[in-house]
């Protein structure tokens, strides 16, 4: 091939989850025969999937071309950017590259798994670069509502990009640590290939609020409280964590820390020296009973009204060691993540009904956004001054209303990628464009099954809880075609079968009818039999009481 032959390498930007929707974050990076991969994160299952437990990217790409995956590089500790690690590392084999606390979180997760011996664990710095195949990698901090974010800029053979993680403009940081905006600026004039930027709260005008103001605000609610404080919130949000802990050395209260992951990302912090305590501010829980209640404050998990969580065990009335009464105040310190609206309230109803006070998002401010505002977002936009824009982390409209801001700020529209989960956007020193599709999706945990429950099956869960269930078992005499026993018609979900008697009968009616009216050679074929009674008794249940429930009939040949 003549030199005017040879054909241009092109980097490949290919979103394989976090691009239309919140959560589920993962972006892979590739040229020639090198792949670098941004986070790995899950999401926590909506509504209709019931009995899911965690949805995590399907990396069915990732495992074809599994040679080529040389890192993961983790921009923060939020499990929505770290929590499918566990399950994609058992068929990826690349070292892990993350700041300090978000390293040790990893960590911690992937001991849960045993799988922390055999995954390398590189832990930079911000300003920290790293060199892999053709990619040379700067890690950038940011203001985020954990520890140690980082943005990224990555210089590659056609281009450098930019990748802002999650950030917001924290001017007041609670540990001091401003966002290097000197660092993206500097990128910024030495150009920009592609720039991809956190859209979370593009449909927030304004800036959003330093964390520090909920330090103010924490402050003003322990120095009204005459007895015990409650507060829950993330465990993985230290500054939170820390200006709770300063609140309660101020006002002369022990604090305890309650939860599986609340003690676990404390003790890590500490260790790292990101969260400080004077010696004796923190007792164990074994010591709770000891204290008068205007001298404890309780540091808990369970902001979003988990089934399983301390704080929705204490509402209820059935944790072990901790009873809500009288005189608590609770606080919960985080936002109300969409879809566990219902659980929150309920939880908060019970809480009351033990007599606490509640102090949450809606009448106080206890929570502030990690994410930036529109006005941050333009800002960012205007530093980094790139070539090409596209807006991650969001569901669609998130995206598109991102775009659309870009535009105001004088990116053309043509230059503007508005992608989805599964996009090729390919990138050449001479342009840019969408180049096809890679297979992607969403992997169901369910329990200790990964993958093994797809959409069907989550149709099915989802046909039998509105619906209910009926069991239809007949015996039919395999020679004259007889019924020998039955039927029986058993309900599950659809109606009480005491207080329907006749419609048990009518049922158990259609049924006989329906063999009556089946020949000799067609009740041979069970199949055709058990597919003449379902639709039978589907048409009767739909007509008798407007229901759908799932039919399920055994037929036993004797």
């Amino acid at each position: 091939m003549s030199e005017g032959e040879r054909v241009e390498k092109s980097l490949r930007m290919i979103p394989l989850g976090g691009l239309g929707e919140i959560g589920l974050n993962m972006m892979a990076m590739e040229y020639d025969d090198t792949i670098i991969v941004i986070d790995c994160g899950l999401m926590f299952p909506e509504d209709y999937m019931l009995g899911i437990d965690l949805v995590i990217p399907d990396v069915t790409y990732l495992a074809r071309n599994r040679d080529k995956v040389k890192a993961f590089i983790i921009t923060h500790g939020h499990e929505d950017h770290t929590g499918a690690l566990p399950f994609v590392l058992r068929e990826i084999d690349a070292p892990i590259y993350g700041t300090a606390l978000t390293i040790g979180l990893i960590e911690e997760k992937l001991e849960e798994f045993g799988l922390a011996n055999s995954t390398v664990l590189e832990t930079v710095r911000p300003r920290d670069r790293v060199s892999i195949g053709p990619f040379d990698i700067e890690f950038i901090r940011v203001s985020h509502s954990i520890v140690d974010g980082c943005g990224l800029a990555i210089k590659t053979p056609v281009g450098t990009v930019v990748h802002t993680g999650d950030f917001k403009m924290d001017q007041t940081p609670v540990d001091g640590e401003v966002m290097d905006y000197a660092r993206f600026s500097e990128y910024g004039e030495a150009g920009v290939l592609l720039f991809m930027s956190d859209s979370t709260n593009v449909e927030k005008e304004g800036y959003t609020l330093s964390e520090r103001e909920i330090g103010f605000n924490l402050e003003d609610i322990f120095r009204r409280c005459e007895g015990r404080i409650i507060v829950a919130a993330f465990s993985s949000n230290i500054h939170r964590i820390q200006q709770v802990m300063d609140a309660a050395e101020k006002f002369g209260r022990k604090v305890v820390l309650n939860g599986k992951s609340m003690v676990a990302n404390s003790r890590i912090a500490r260790a790292l020296g990101y969260l400080k305590a004077s010696d004796g501010l923190m007792v164990d829980l074994r010591d709770l009973d000891s204290l008068p209640h205007q001298r404890v404050v309780l540091l808990t998990t369970g902001s979003q009204g988990e089934p399983m969580s301390a704080l929705t065990r204490m509402a209820m009335d059935n944790h072990k060691q901790i009873k809500v009464t009288k005189g608590d105040t609770i606080i919960l310190s985080s936002k109300f993540i969409p879809g566990h609206e219902k659980a929150i309230s309920t939880m908060m109803n019970h809480l009351y009904r033990r007599g606490a006070d509640v102090i949450y998002e809606k009448v106080s401010e206890v929570h502030v956004s990690g994410h930036a505002s529109r006005e941050e977002l333009k800002i960012m936009l205007n530093i980094v001054k790139p070539r090409y824009f596209m807006p991650v982390h969001g569901e669609y409209r998130h995206l598109v209303l991102h775009g659309r801001l870009a535009g105001t700020v004088g990116i053309p529209e043509e230059n503007i990628f508005v992608a989805e989960d599964g996009d090729v956007i390919e990138f050449t020193k001479d342009g840019a464009g969408k180049a096809g599709k890679v297979e992607h999706g969403r992997v169901f945990v369910d329990g200790k099954g990964v993958g093994d429950v797809g959409e069907m099956v989550l149709k099915d869960r989802n046909h039998l809880a509105e619906g209910g269930m009926v069991l239809a078992v007949v015996a039919i005499n395999n020679s004259t075609g007889e019924i020998v026993y039955g039927p029986e018609i058993v309900t599950r979900g659809l109606v009480l079968e005491e207080v329907s008697p006749g419609l048990i009968e009518q049922a158990r009616n259609i049924v006989v009818e329906t063999l009556g009216n089946i020949n000799a050679e067609v009740k041979t074929e069970q199949l055709e039999v058990k597919e003449e009674v379902r639709r039978a008794l589907r048409r009767f249940f739909n007509k008798t009481l407007e229901r759908r429930p799932v039919i399920l009939p055994v037929i036993i040949e004797i």
